[in-house]
């Protein structure tokens, strides 16, 4: 008779993926491209989330948050599907950025596990990141990345507005650029992080 109250606890973890949206994320060595490419990987990882909070943030040269960490998986996927590399004014890859702003967006005062996802080519050589990596990993979150791209590099294409491919970038010397993935410093950040760091490929 009546009803009372009970706290449950919640299983699952916290998660915030943060997505690199550089220009260089349009290289399509990885089909169809890095980013997409990405943005299918996350796509399915909320598919088989249960319980599970989700954040995302997009980074460039500077690092915004698109989705505050929620259970609305729907929201999640409708928030994915804007992403594009225009969204970010700021070039750059500032992975370092990426996971102050991540840690940030937890709620720490909660006991379930979190984690960090980082998607990114990794083109730079960004010192900052193992230091953000540390800081994460003292406050118990784990730090994992996603190495979009090849070890041999694309150019990076150039579309119009009607989605034709008019050329690739070029440095100031007129020499098309070639975007390689930086796997060592993903490599890196996955072991201060305590995490896992996985190369995609065009097979799975």
């Amino acid at each position: 008779v009546g009803t009372k109250m009970e706290e449950v606890k919640r299983e699952g973890v916290d998660l915030i993926i943060a997505i690199d949206l550089s220009n260089s994320m349009m290289a399509e060595d990885i089909k169809p491209n890095r980013l997409e490419r990405s943005k299918q990987a996350i796509s399915r990882l909320i598919d088989k989330l249960k319980g599970d909070r989700i954040g995302l943030i997009v980074f460039a040269g500077e690092p915004y948050v698109q989705l505050p960490i929620t259970t609305d998986y729907s929201a999640a996927k409708l928030f994915l599907s804007t992403i594009n590399t225009n969204i970010i004014p700021t070039q750059g890859t500032e992975i370092g950025k990426a996971i102050d702003l991540s840690i940030k967006s937890f709620d720490l005062e909660n006991a379930q596990n979190k984690a960090i996802i980082i998607i990114t080519d990794g083109e730079n050589h960004d010192q900052k990141a193992i230091e953000s990596t540390k800081k994460a990993q003292e406050l118990g979150i784990f730090v994992h990345t996603l190495g979009m791209g090849l070890s041999k590099g694309a150019p990076i294409p150039i579309y119009n507005k009607y989605n034709s491919r008019i050329g690739y970038r070029k440095d100031k010397e007129g020499n098309t650029v070639v975007s390689k993935l930086n796997e060592d410093l993903l490599q890196n950040i996955a072991l201060e992080g305590k995490g896992t760091y996985v190369r995609a490929n065009n097979s799975k």
